[in-house]
C-alpha cells in the first residue's frame, strides 16, 4: 500500500523518545550547573592557591555537556528505533491480516502472544472477526449454490414439459398444464422465500408492538383445515404476550413453525402444541409436535437453508427447505434467539425468545 509522503509513525516514535530523552538530560545537567555554582565563587579570593570561578568551570563542564548531549541524542535514537519496532510489531501483524483478509484470505489468524494488553485485545478482537466473516461467507457461498440448484430444478424440469409437448403435438395438453402449473408455483414460492429471508437478512421492516398470543392463534387457524386434513391436533394456550417487532415476519415465523410441525409429525392422531409465555427477560413462543425421534446432531442442521428431512421429502407439501432458516433469519433480525430441542418421546421442540418490551421490564406503573 503507498502512504503519503510523510513521517512514519515509528520515526515519530523515535524521534518522541529521543526529544524527550535529550529533554531529560538537558534538565538534569542544568540542574547539575546550577548547583555547581552555588559553590564556585566569581574570582579568586585566595593568592595562595588557585580556586576556580564559573569561568573556568564553564570552560571544563561545556565540553562534557556537549558529549553527553551527543551520546543522549545517538542513544536515544537507536534505542528509540528498537522500542517502537517493537511495540509497533503486534500492530504491524494485524495490519498484515487485514490485507490478506481485504484480498480474500479469511483463514489467516494473527494468534497474538503475550500477556493481555491493548494489542492483544484488538489482536483477539480481529481474530474474533475474521472467524465470524469466514463462517459468513462460507455459508453465504453454500446458499448460493443450493439456491442456484433450487431455482435451476423448475426451470429445468419446465423446459423438458415443453419439449415433451412441442415433439408430441397431438398429446393431451390437460396434464401438461397442471404439471407447469405446480412447478411454476414451486418456483414462485422458492423465489418468496428468498426475498423474504433477505429482507430479514437486511432488517429493512418496521417495528411496532404485537401481540405473540394473537398472531399464534392467528397463525393456527389459517392452518387448522390442513391439520386436520392430516390428522394432527393443534392445541394453543397462553395470555397476552406483547412484543415489538414486524407483524408479517413475526406471522411468518409462526406460520412456518407450525406448518413445519403439521407436516413433521405422526401418520395419525398426531398433536402439535403453541404456547406463548412471558418472562421477565422476554417473551418466548414455543411450538411443539410429535413425531419421529430424533438426534441432537439432527436437529442442530434443520436450520440450514436447503436442509430437507425424509418425512418432507416423502410428502406432498415439500416446501422448498427455507422454512426454518427463514425463522432463525427473522428471529435474529428481531434480536431473539432459536432453540431447537428433540422432545423424548419423539418430535421436536422449537422455541423463539424476543427480548422484553420495556412495559415488561420496568413493570407495571413505571
Amino acid at each position: 500500500m503507498d502512504r503519503q509522503p510523510g513521517l512514519s509513525v515509528r520515526l515519530k516514535l523515535t524521534l518522541s523518545y529521543a526529544g524527550f530523552l535529550m529533554l531529560a538530560g538537558a534538565m538534569l545537567l542544568a540542574v547539575v550547573w546550577v548547583f555547581l555554582l552555588r559553590y564556585v565563587p566569581n574570582s579568586e579570593i585566595w593568592a595562595s592557591r588557585f580556586v576556580p570561578n564559573r569561568s573556568d568551570l564553564l570552560r571544563a563542564f561545556a565540553p562534557r555537556v556537549a558529549e553527553m548531549l551527543a551520546f543522549l541524542l545517538v542513544f536515544g535514537l537507536v534505542g528509540g528505533w528498537v522500542l517502537a519496532g517493537r511495540m509497533l510489531n503486534p500492530l504491524a501483524r494485524i495490519t498484515d491480516a487485514t490485507r490478506r483478509a481485504a484480498n480474500g484470505s479469511l483463514s489467516h489468524r494473527i494468534e497474538l502472544e503475550g500477556r493481555q494488553d491493548e494489542f492483544r485485545e484488538l489482536a483477539d478482537s480481529f481474530d474474533n472477526m475474521l472467524a465470524r466473516l469466514e463462517a459468513h461467507v462460507a455459508e453465504q457461498q453454500r446458499f448460493a449454490a443450493n439456491a442456484s440448484h433450487e431455482l435451476r430444478t423448475p426451470l429445468a424440469i419446465t423446459r423438458t414439459l415443453l419439449d415433451v409437448a412441442r415433439k408430441d403435438p397431438n398429446r393431451d395438453n390437460g396434464e401438461l398444464v397442471d404439471r407447469l402449473h405446480a412447478v411454476n408455483t414451486r418456483a414462485i414460492g422458492l423465489t418468496e422465500a428468498l426475498l423474504l429471508l433477505s429482507r430479514a437478512d437486511q432488517r429493512s421492516f418496521a417495528r411496532e408492538p404485537v401481540d405473540l398470543s394473537l398472531i399464534a392463534e392467528e397463525a393456527t387457524e389459517t392452518l387448522l383445515a390442513f391439520a386436520e386434513n392430516r390428522g394432527v391436533t393443534i392445541e394453543t394456550s397462553g395470555d397476552m404476550t406483547p412484543a415489538i417487532g414486524s407483524h408479517a415476519l413475526l406471522l411468518q415465523v409462526t406460520t412456518n413453525l407450525v406448518h413445519n410441525a403439521i407436516v413433521h409429525n405422526l401418520p395419525e392422531q398426531g398433536t402439535v402444541w403453541v404456547t406463548t409465555s412471558v418472562h421477565p427477560n422476554g417473551v418466548v413462543l414455543a411450538v411443539e409436535n410429535t413425531g419421529e425421534k430424533l438426534t441432537p446432531q439432527s436437529v442442530s442442521t434443520l436450520v440450514e437453508p436447503f436442509r430437507r428431512g425424509t418425512e418432507r421429502i416423502r410428502t406432498g407439501h415439500a416446501g422448498v427447505g427455507l422454512g426454518l432458516a427463514i425463522v432463525k433469519s427473522i428471529t435474529q433480525a428481531h434480536d431473539g434467539t432459536l432453540t431447537l430441542t428433540p422432545r423424548a418421546g419423539g418430535g421436536l421442540r422449537v422455541t423463539v425468545q424476543l427480548p422484553a418490551t420495556r412495559t415488561l421490564r420496568d413493570g407495571p406503573g413505571s
